[in-house]
């Protein structure tokens, strides 16, 4: 049985999340731009449906199982190992990076009265010290960073709430399918990788025309078309995870 009052998980790389406020933050300073050695253990991240287009490029584009399902790309195929991420925590030239991950260290949490969103940042952030580059306040005010990420954090939960509304629909029209890929690594290897829904191709092909026209309207059929063309990138994973094993 669970214990109703027990403390929720927090998001993924989050530890510490505190409302910003000037008089615990004023002194505090970002790190430069670019540095992403918090994410080299998520071997995948949650995707907003206005990033599958670009995602759909370079990731696999999953659904997670479970209650309360989202859309993931798959940036790894071993768990606490993301292949874009380098040792110094560069994020793969050209790759595109997902919103989640741009959005650390900040984050949007509900008020207490539950009628508002309040932005917070990870206390515990690597990032965040007192002599970096980018000062999260002006003042009182906040600095461009922290506007910024505002801005980021804001369109961010417009469309989360936008992209749980079209798998909803998935959900309800019983397209996701639970799949695995498996994989063949070098030197003879083979790994299966499990643990994540797919749209069914066959089903989602025989939606009726009104569903069809509707979704359309939506902007879900192309979504699922991107999501269904992303399944060619579980080869480039191959091809990173075999050159990071030959670099050594």
């Amino acid at each position: 049985m669970s214990d109703a009052n027990a403390t929720p998980p927090l998001p993924l790389f989050y530890r510490r999340p505190r409302a910003m406020d000037p008089a615990l933050h004023g002194q505090l300073r970002l790190g430069s731009p670019g540095d992403f050695r918090f994410a080299r253990k998520a071997n995948a991240v949650a995707l907003l449906g206005p990033e599958f287009p670009q995602a759909a490029r370079f990731y696999p584009i999953v659904f997670t199982s479970g209650a309360n399902a989202l859309p993931a790309a798959v940036l790894g195929l071993k768990t606490d190992d993301n292949l874009l991420v380098d040792a110094g925590g560069r994020w793969e030239a050209g790759a595109y990076v997902p919103a989640y991950v741009r959005r650390y260290p900040f984050i949007f949490v509900e008020a207490p009265e539950r009628d508002r969103l309040t932005l917070c940042i990870d206390e515990a952030a690597e990032q965040l010290s007192s002599d970096g580059p980018r000062p999260l306040f002006d003042g009182n005010q906040p600095a461009e960073v922290t506007r910024q990420a505002l801005e980021l954090c804001t369109s961010f939960q417009r469309d989360a709430a936008a992209t749980r509304a079209f798998v909803e629909a998935l959900e309800a029209a019983e397209l996701l399918v639970e799949r695995r890929a498996d994989v063949a690594l070098e030197r003879g290897e083979r790994m299966a990788v499990a643990g994540f829904r797919v749209i069914d191709e066959a089903k989602f092909n025989a939606l009726d025309d009104a569903t069809f026209l509707d979704w359309r309207r939506r902007g879900w059929i192309g979504l699922a078309y991107c999501h269904l063309l992303s399944s060619g990138n579980w080869g480039g994973l191959v091809e990173r995870a075999a050159r990071r094993s030959a670099q050594g």
